[in-house]
């Protein structure tokens, strides 16, 4: 095992007992790793980078199960790889599901909301921010910057000052804590 390898594994350790600045270390050190796998995958930047976000999410949310003996990266990739397949599979079974129901037909010919439609779609929204409150405000304001904003990871590091890094963990870390929050609902 060379240093490098060694170190990796050293980080990987600290990681499996929660040290935020080993997953925000092994994010920095895979990331366009596991996004430039992806990105000739999918050929989508967008697609590439949710996969590559959910990729991170899975992984350390699994990574007690993580093997020494098999590389690191091999393993993300192996993850990135599995989800991207369930996304595919996932988009193939929903376009042959609508193109099986007569329900496809009358969304072509009249896609505009009801005001029923319109009515869930905000009261959805209105259930949404209200669960973002519930977040610190650091995780309010870089949930309402990529999502509401519509902003890029640059441009929300650039206005908060941090590094693209640091935005990308604590985003990924705002939706985990925001899916939690939901759940418990």
């Amino acid at each position: 095992m060379n240093k490098t390898e060694h170190n990796i594994q050293d980080t990987i350790s600290k990681a499996k007992t929660g040290n935020q600045i080993a997953f925000s270390t092994l994010l920095d050190t895979f990331w366009n790793d596991v996004y430039g796998f992806q990105l000739k995958r999918t050929e989508n930047e967008n697609d590439a980078e949710d996969i590559t976000i959910q990729t991170f999410s899975k992984a350390f949310d699994k990574l007690h199960t993580y093997n020494e003996t098999y590389i690191f990266k091999t393993w993300l990739i192996t993850i990135s790889k599995n989800i991207h397949i369930d996304l595919v599979r996932k988009r193939k079974r929903n376009v042959l599901h609508a193109w099986q129901s007569n329900e496809a037909v009358k969304k072509v010919l009249d896609d505009t909301p009801t005001a029923e439609d319109q009515l869930i779609t905000e009261q959805n929204l209105a259930s949404l921010l209200e669960h973002i409150k519930k977040l610190k405000p650091h995780y309010q304001e870089v949930i309402n910057l990529r999502f509401f904003n519509e902003l890029s990871y640059a441009d929300i590091a650039k206005q908060l000052g941090e590094p693209i890094n640091n935005v990308k963990v604590k985003l990924l870390r705002a939706k985990k804590l925001l899916a939690e929050v939901i759940k418990k609902k």
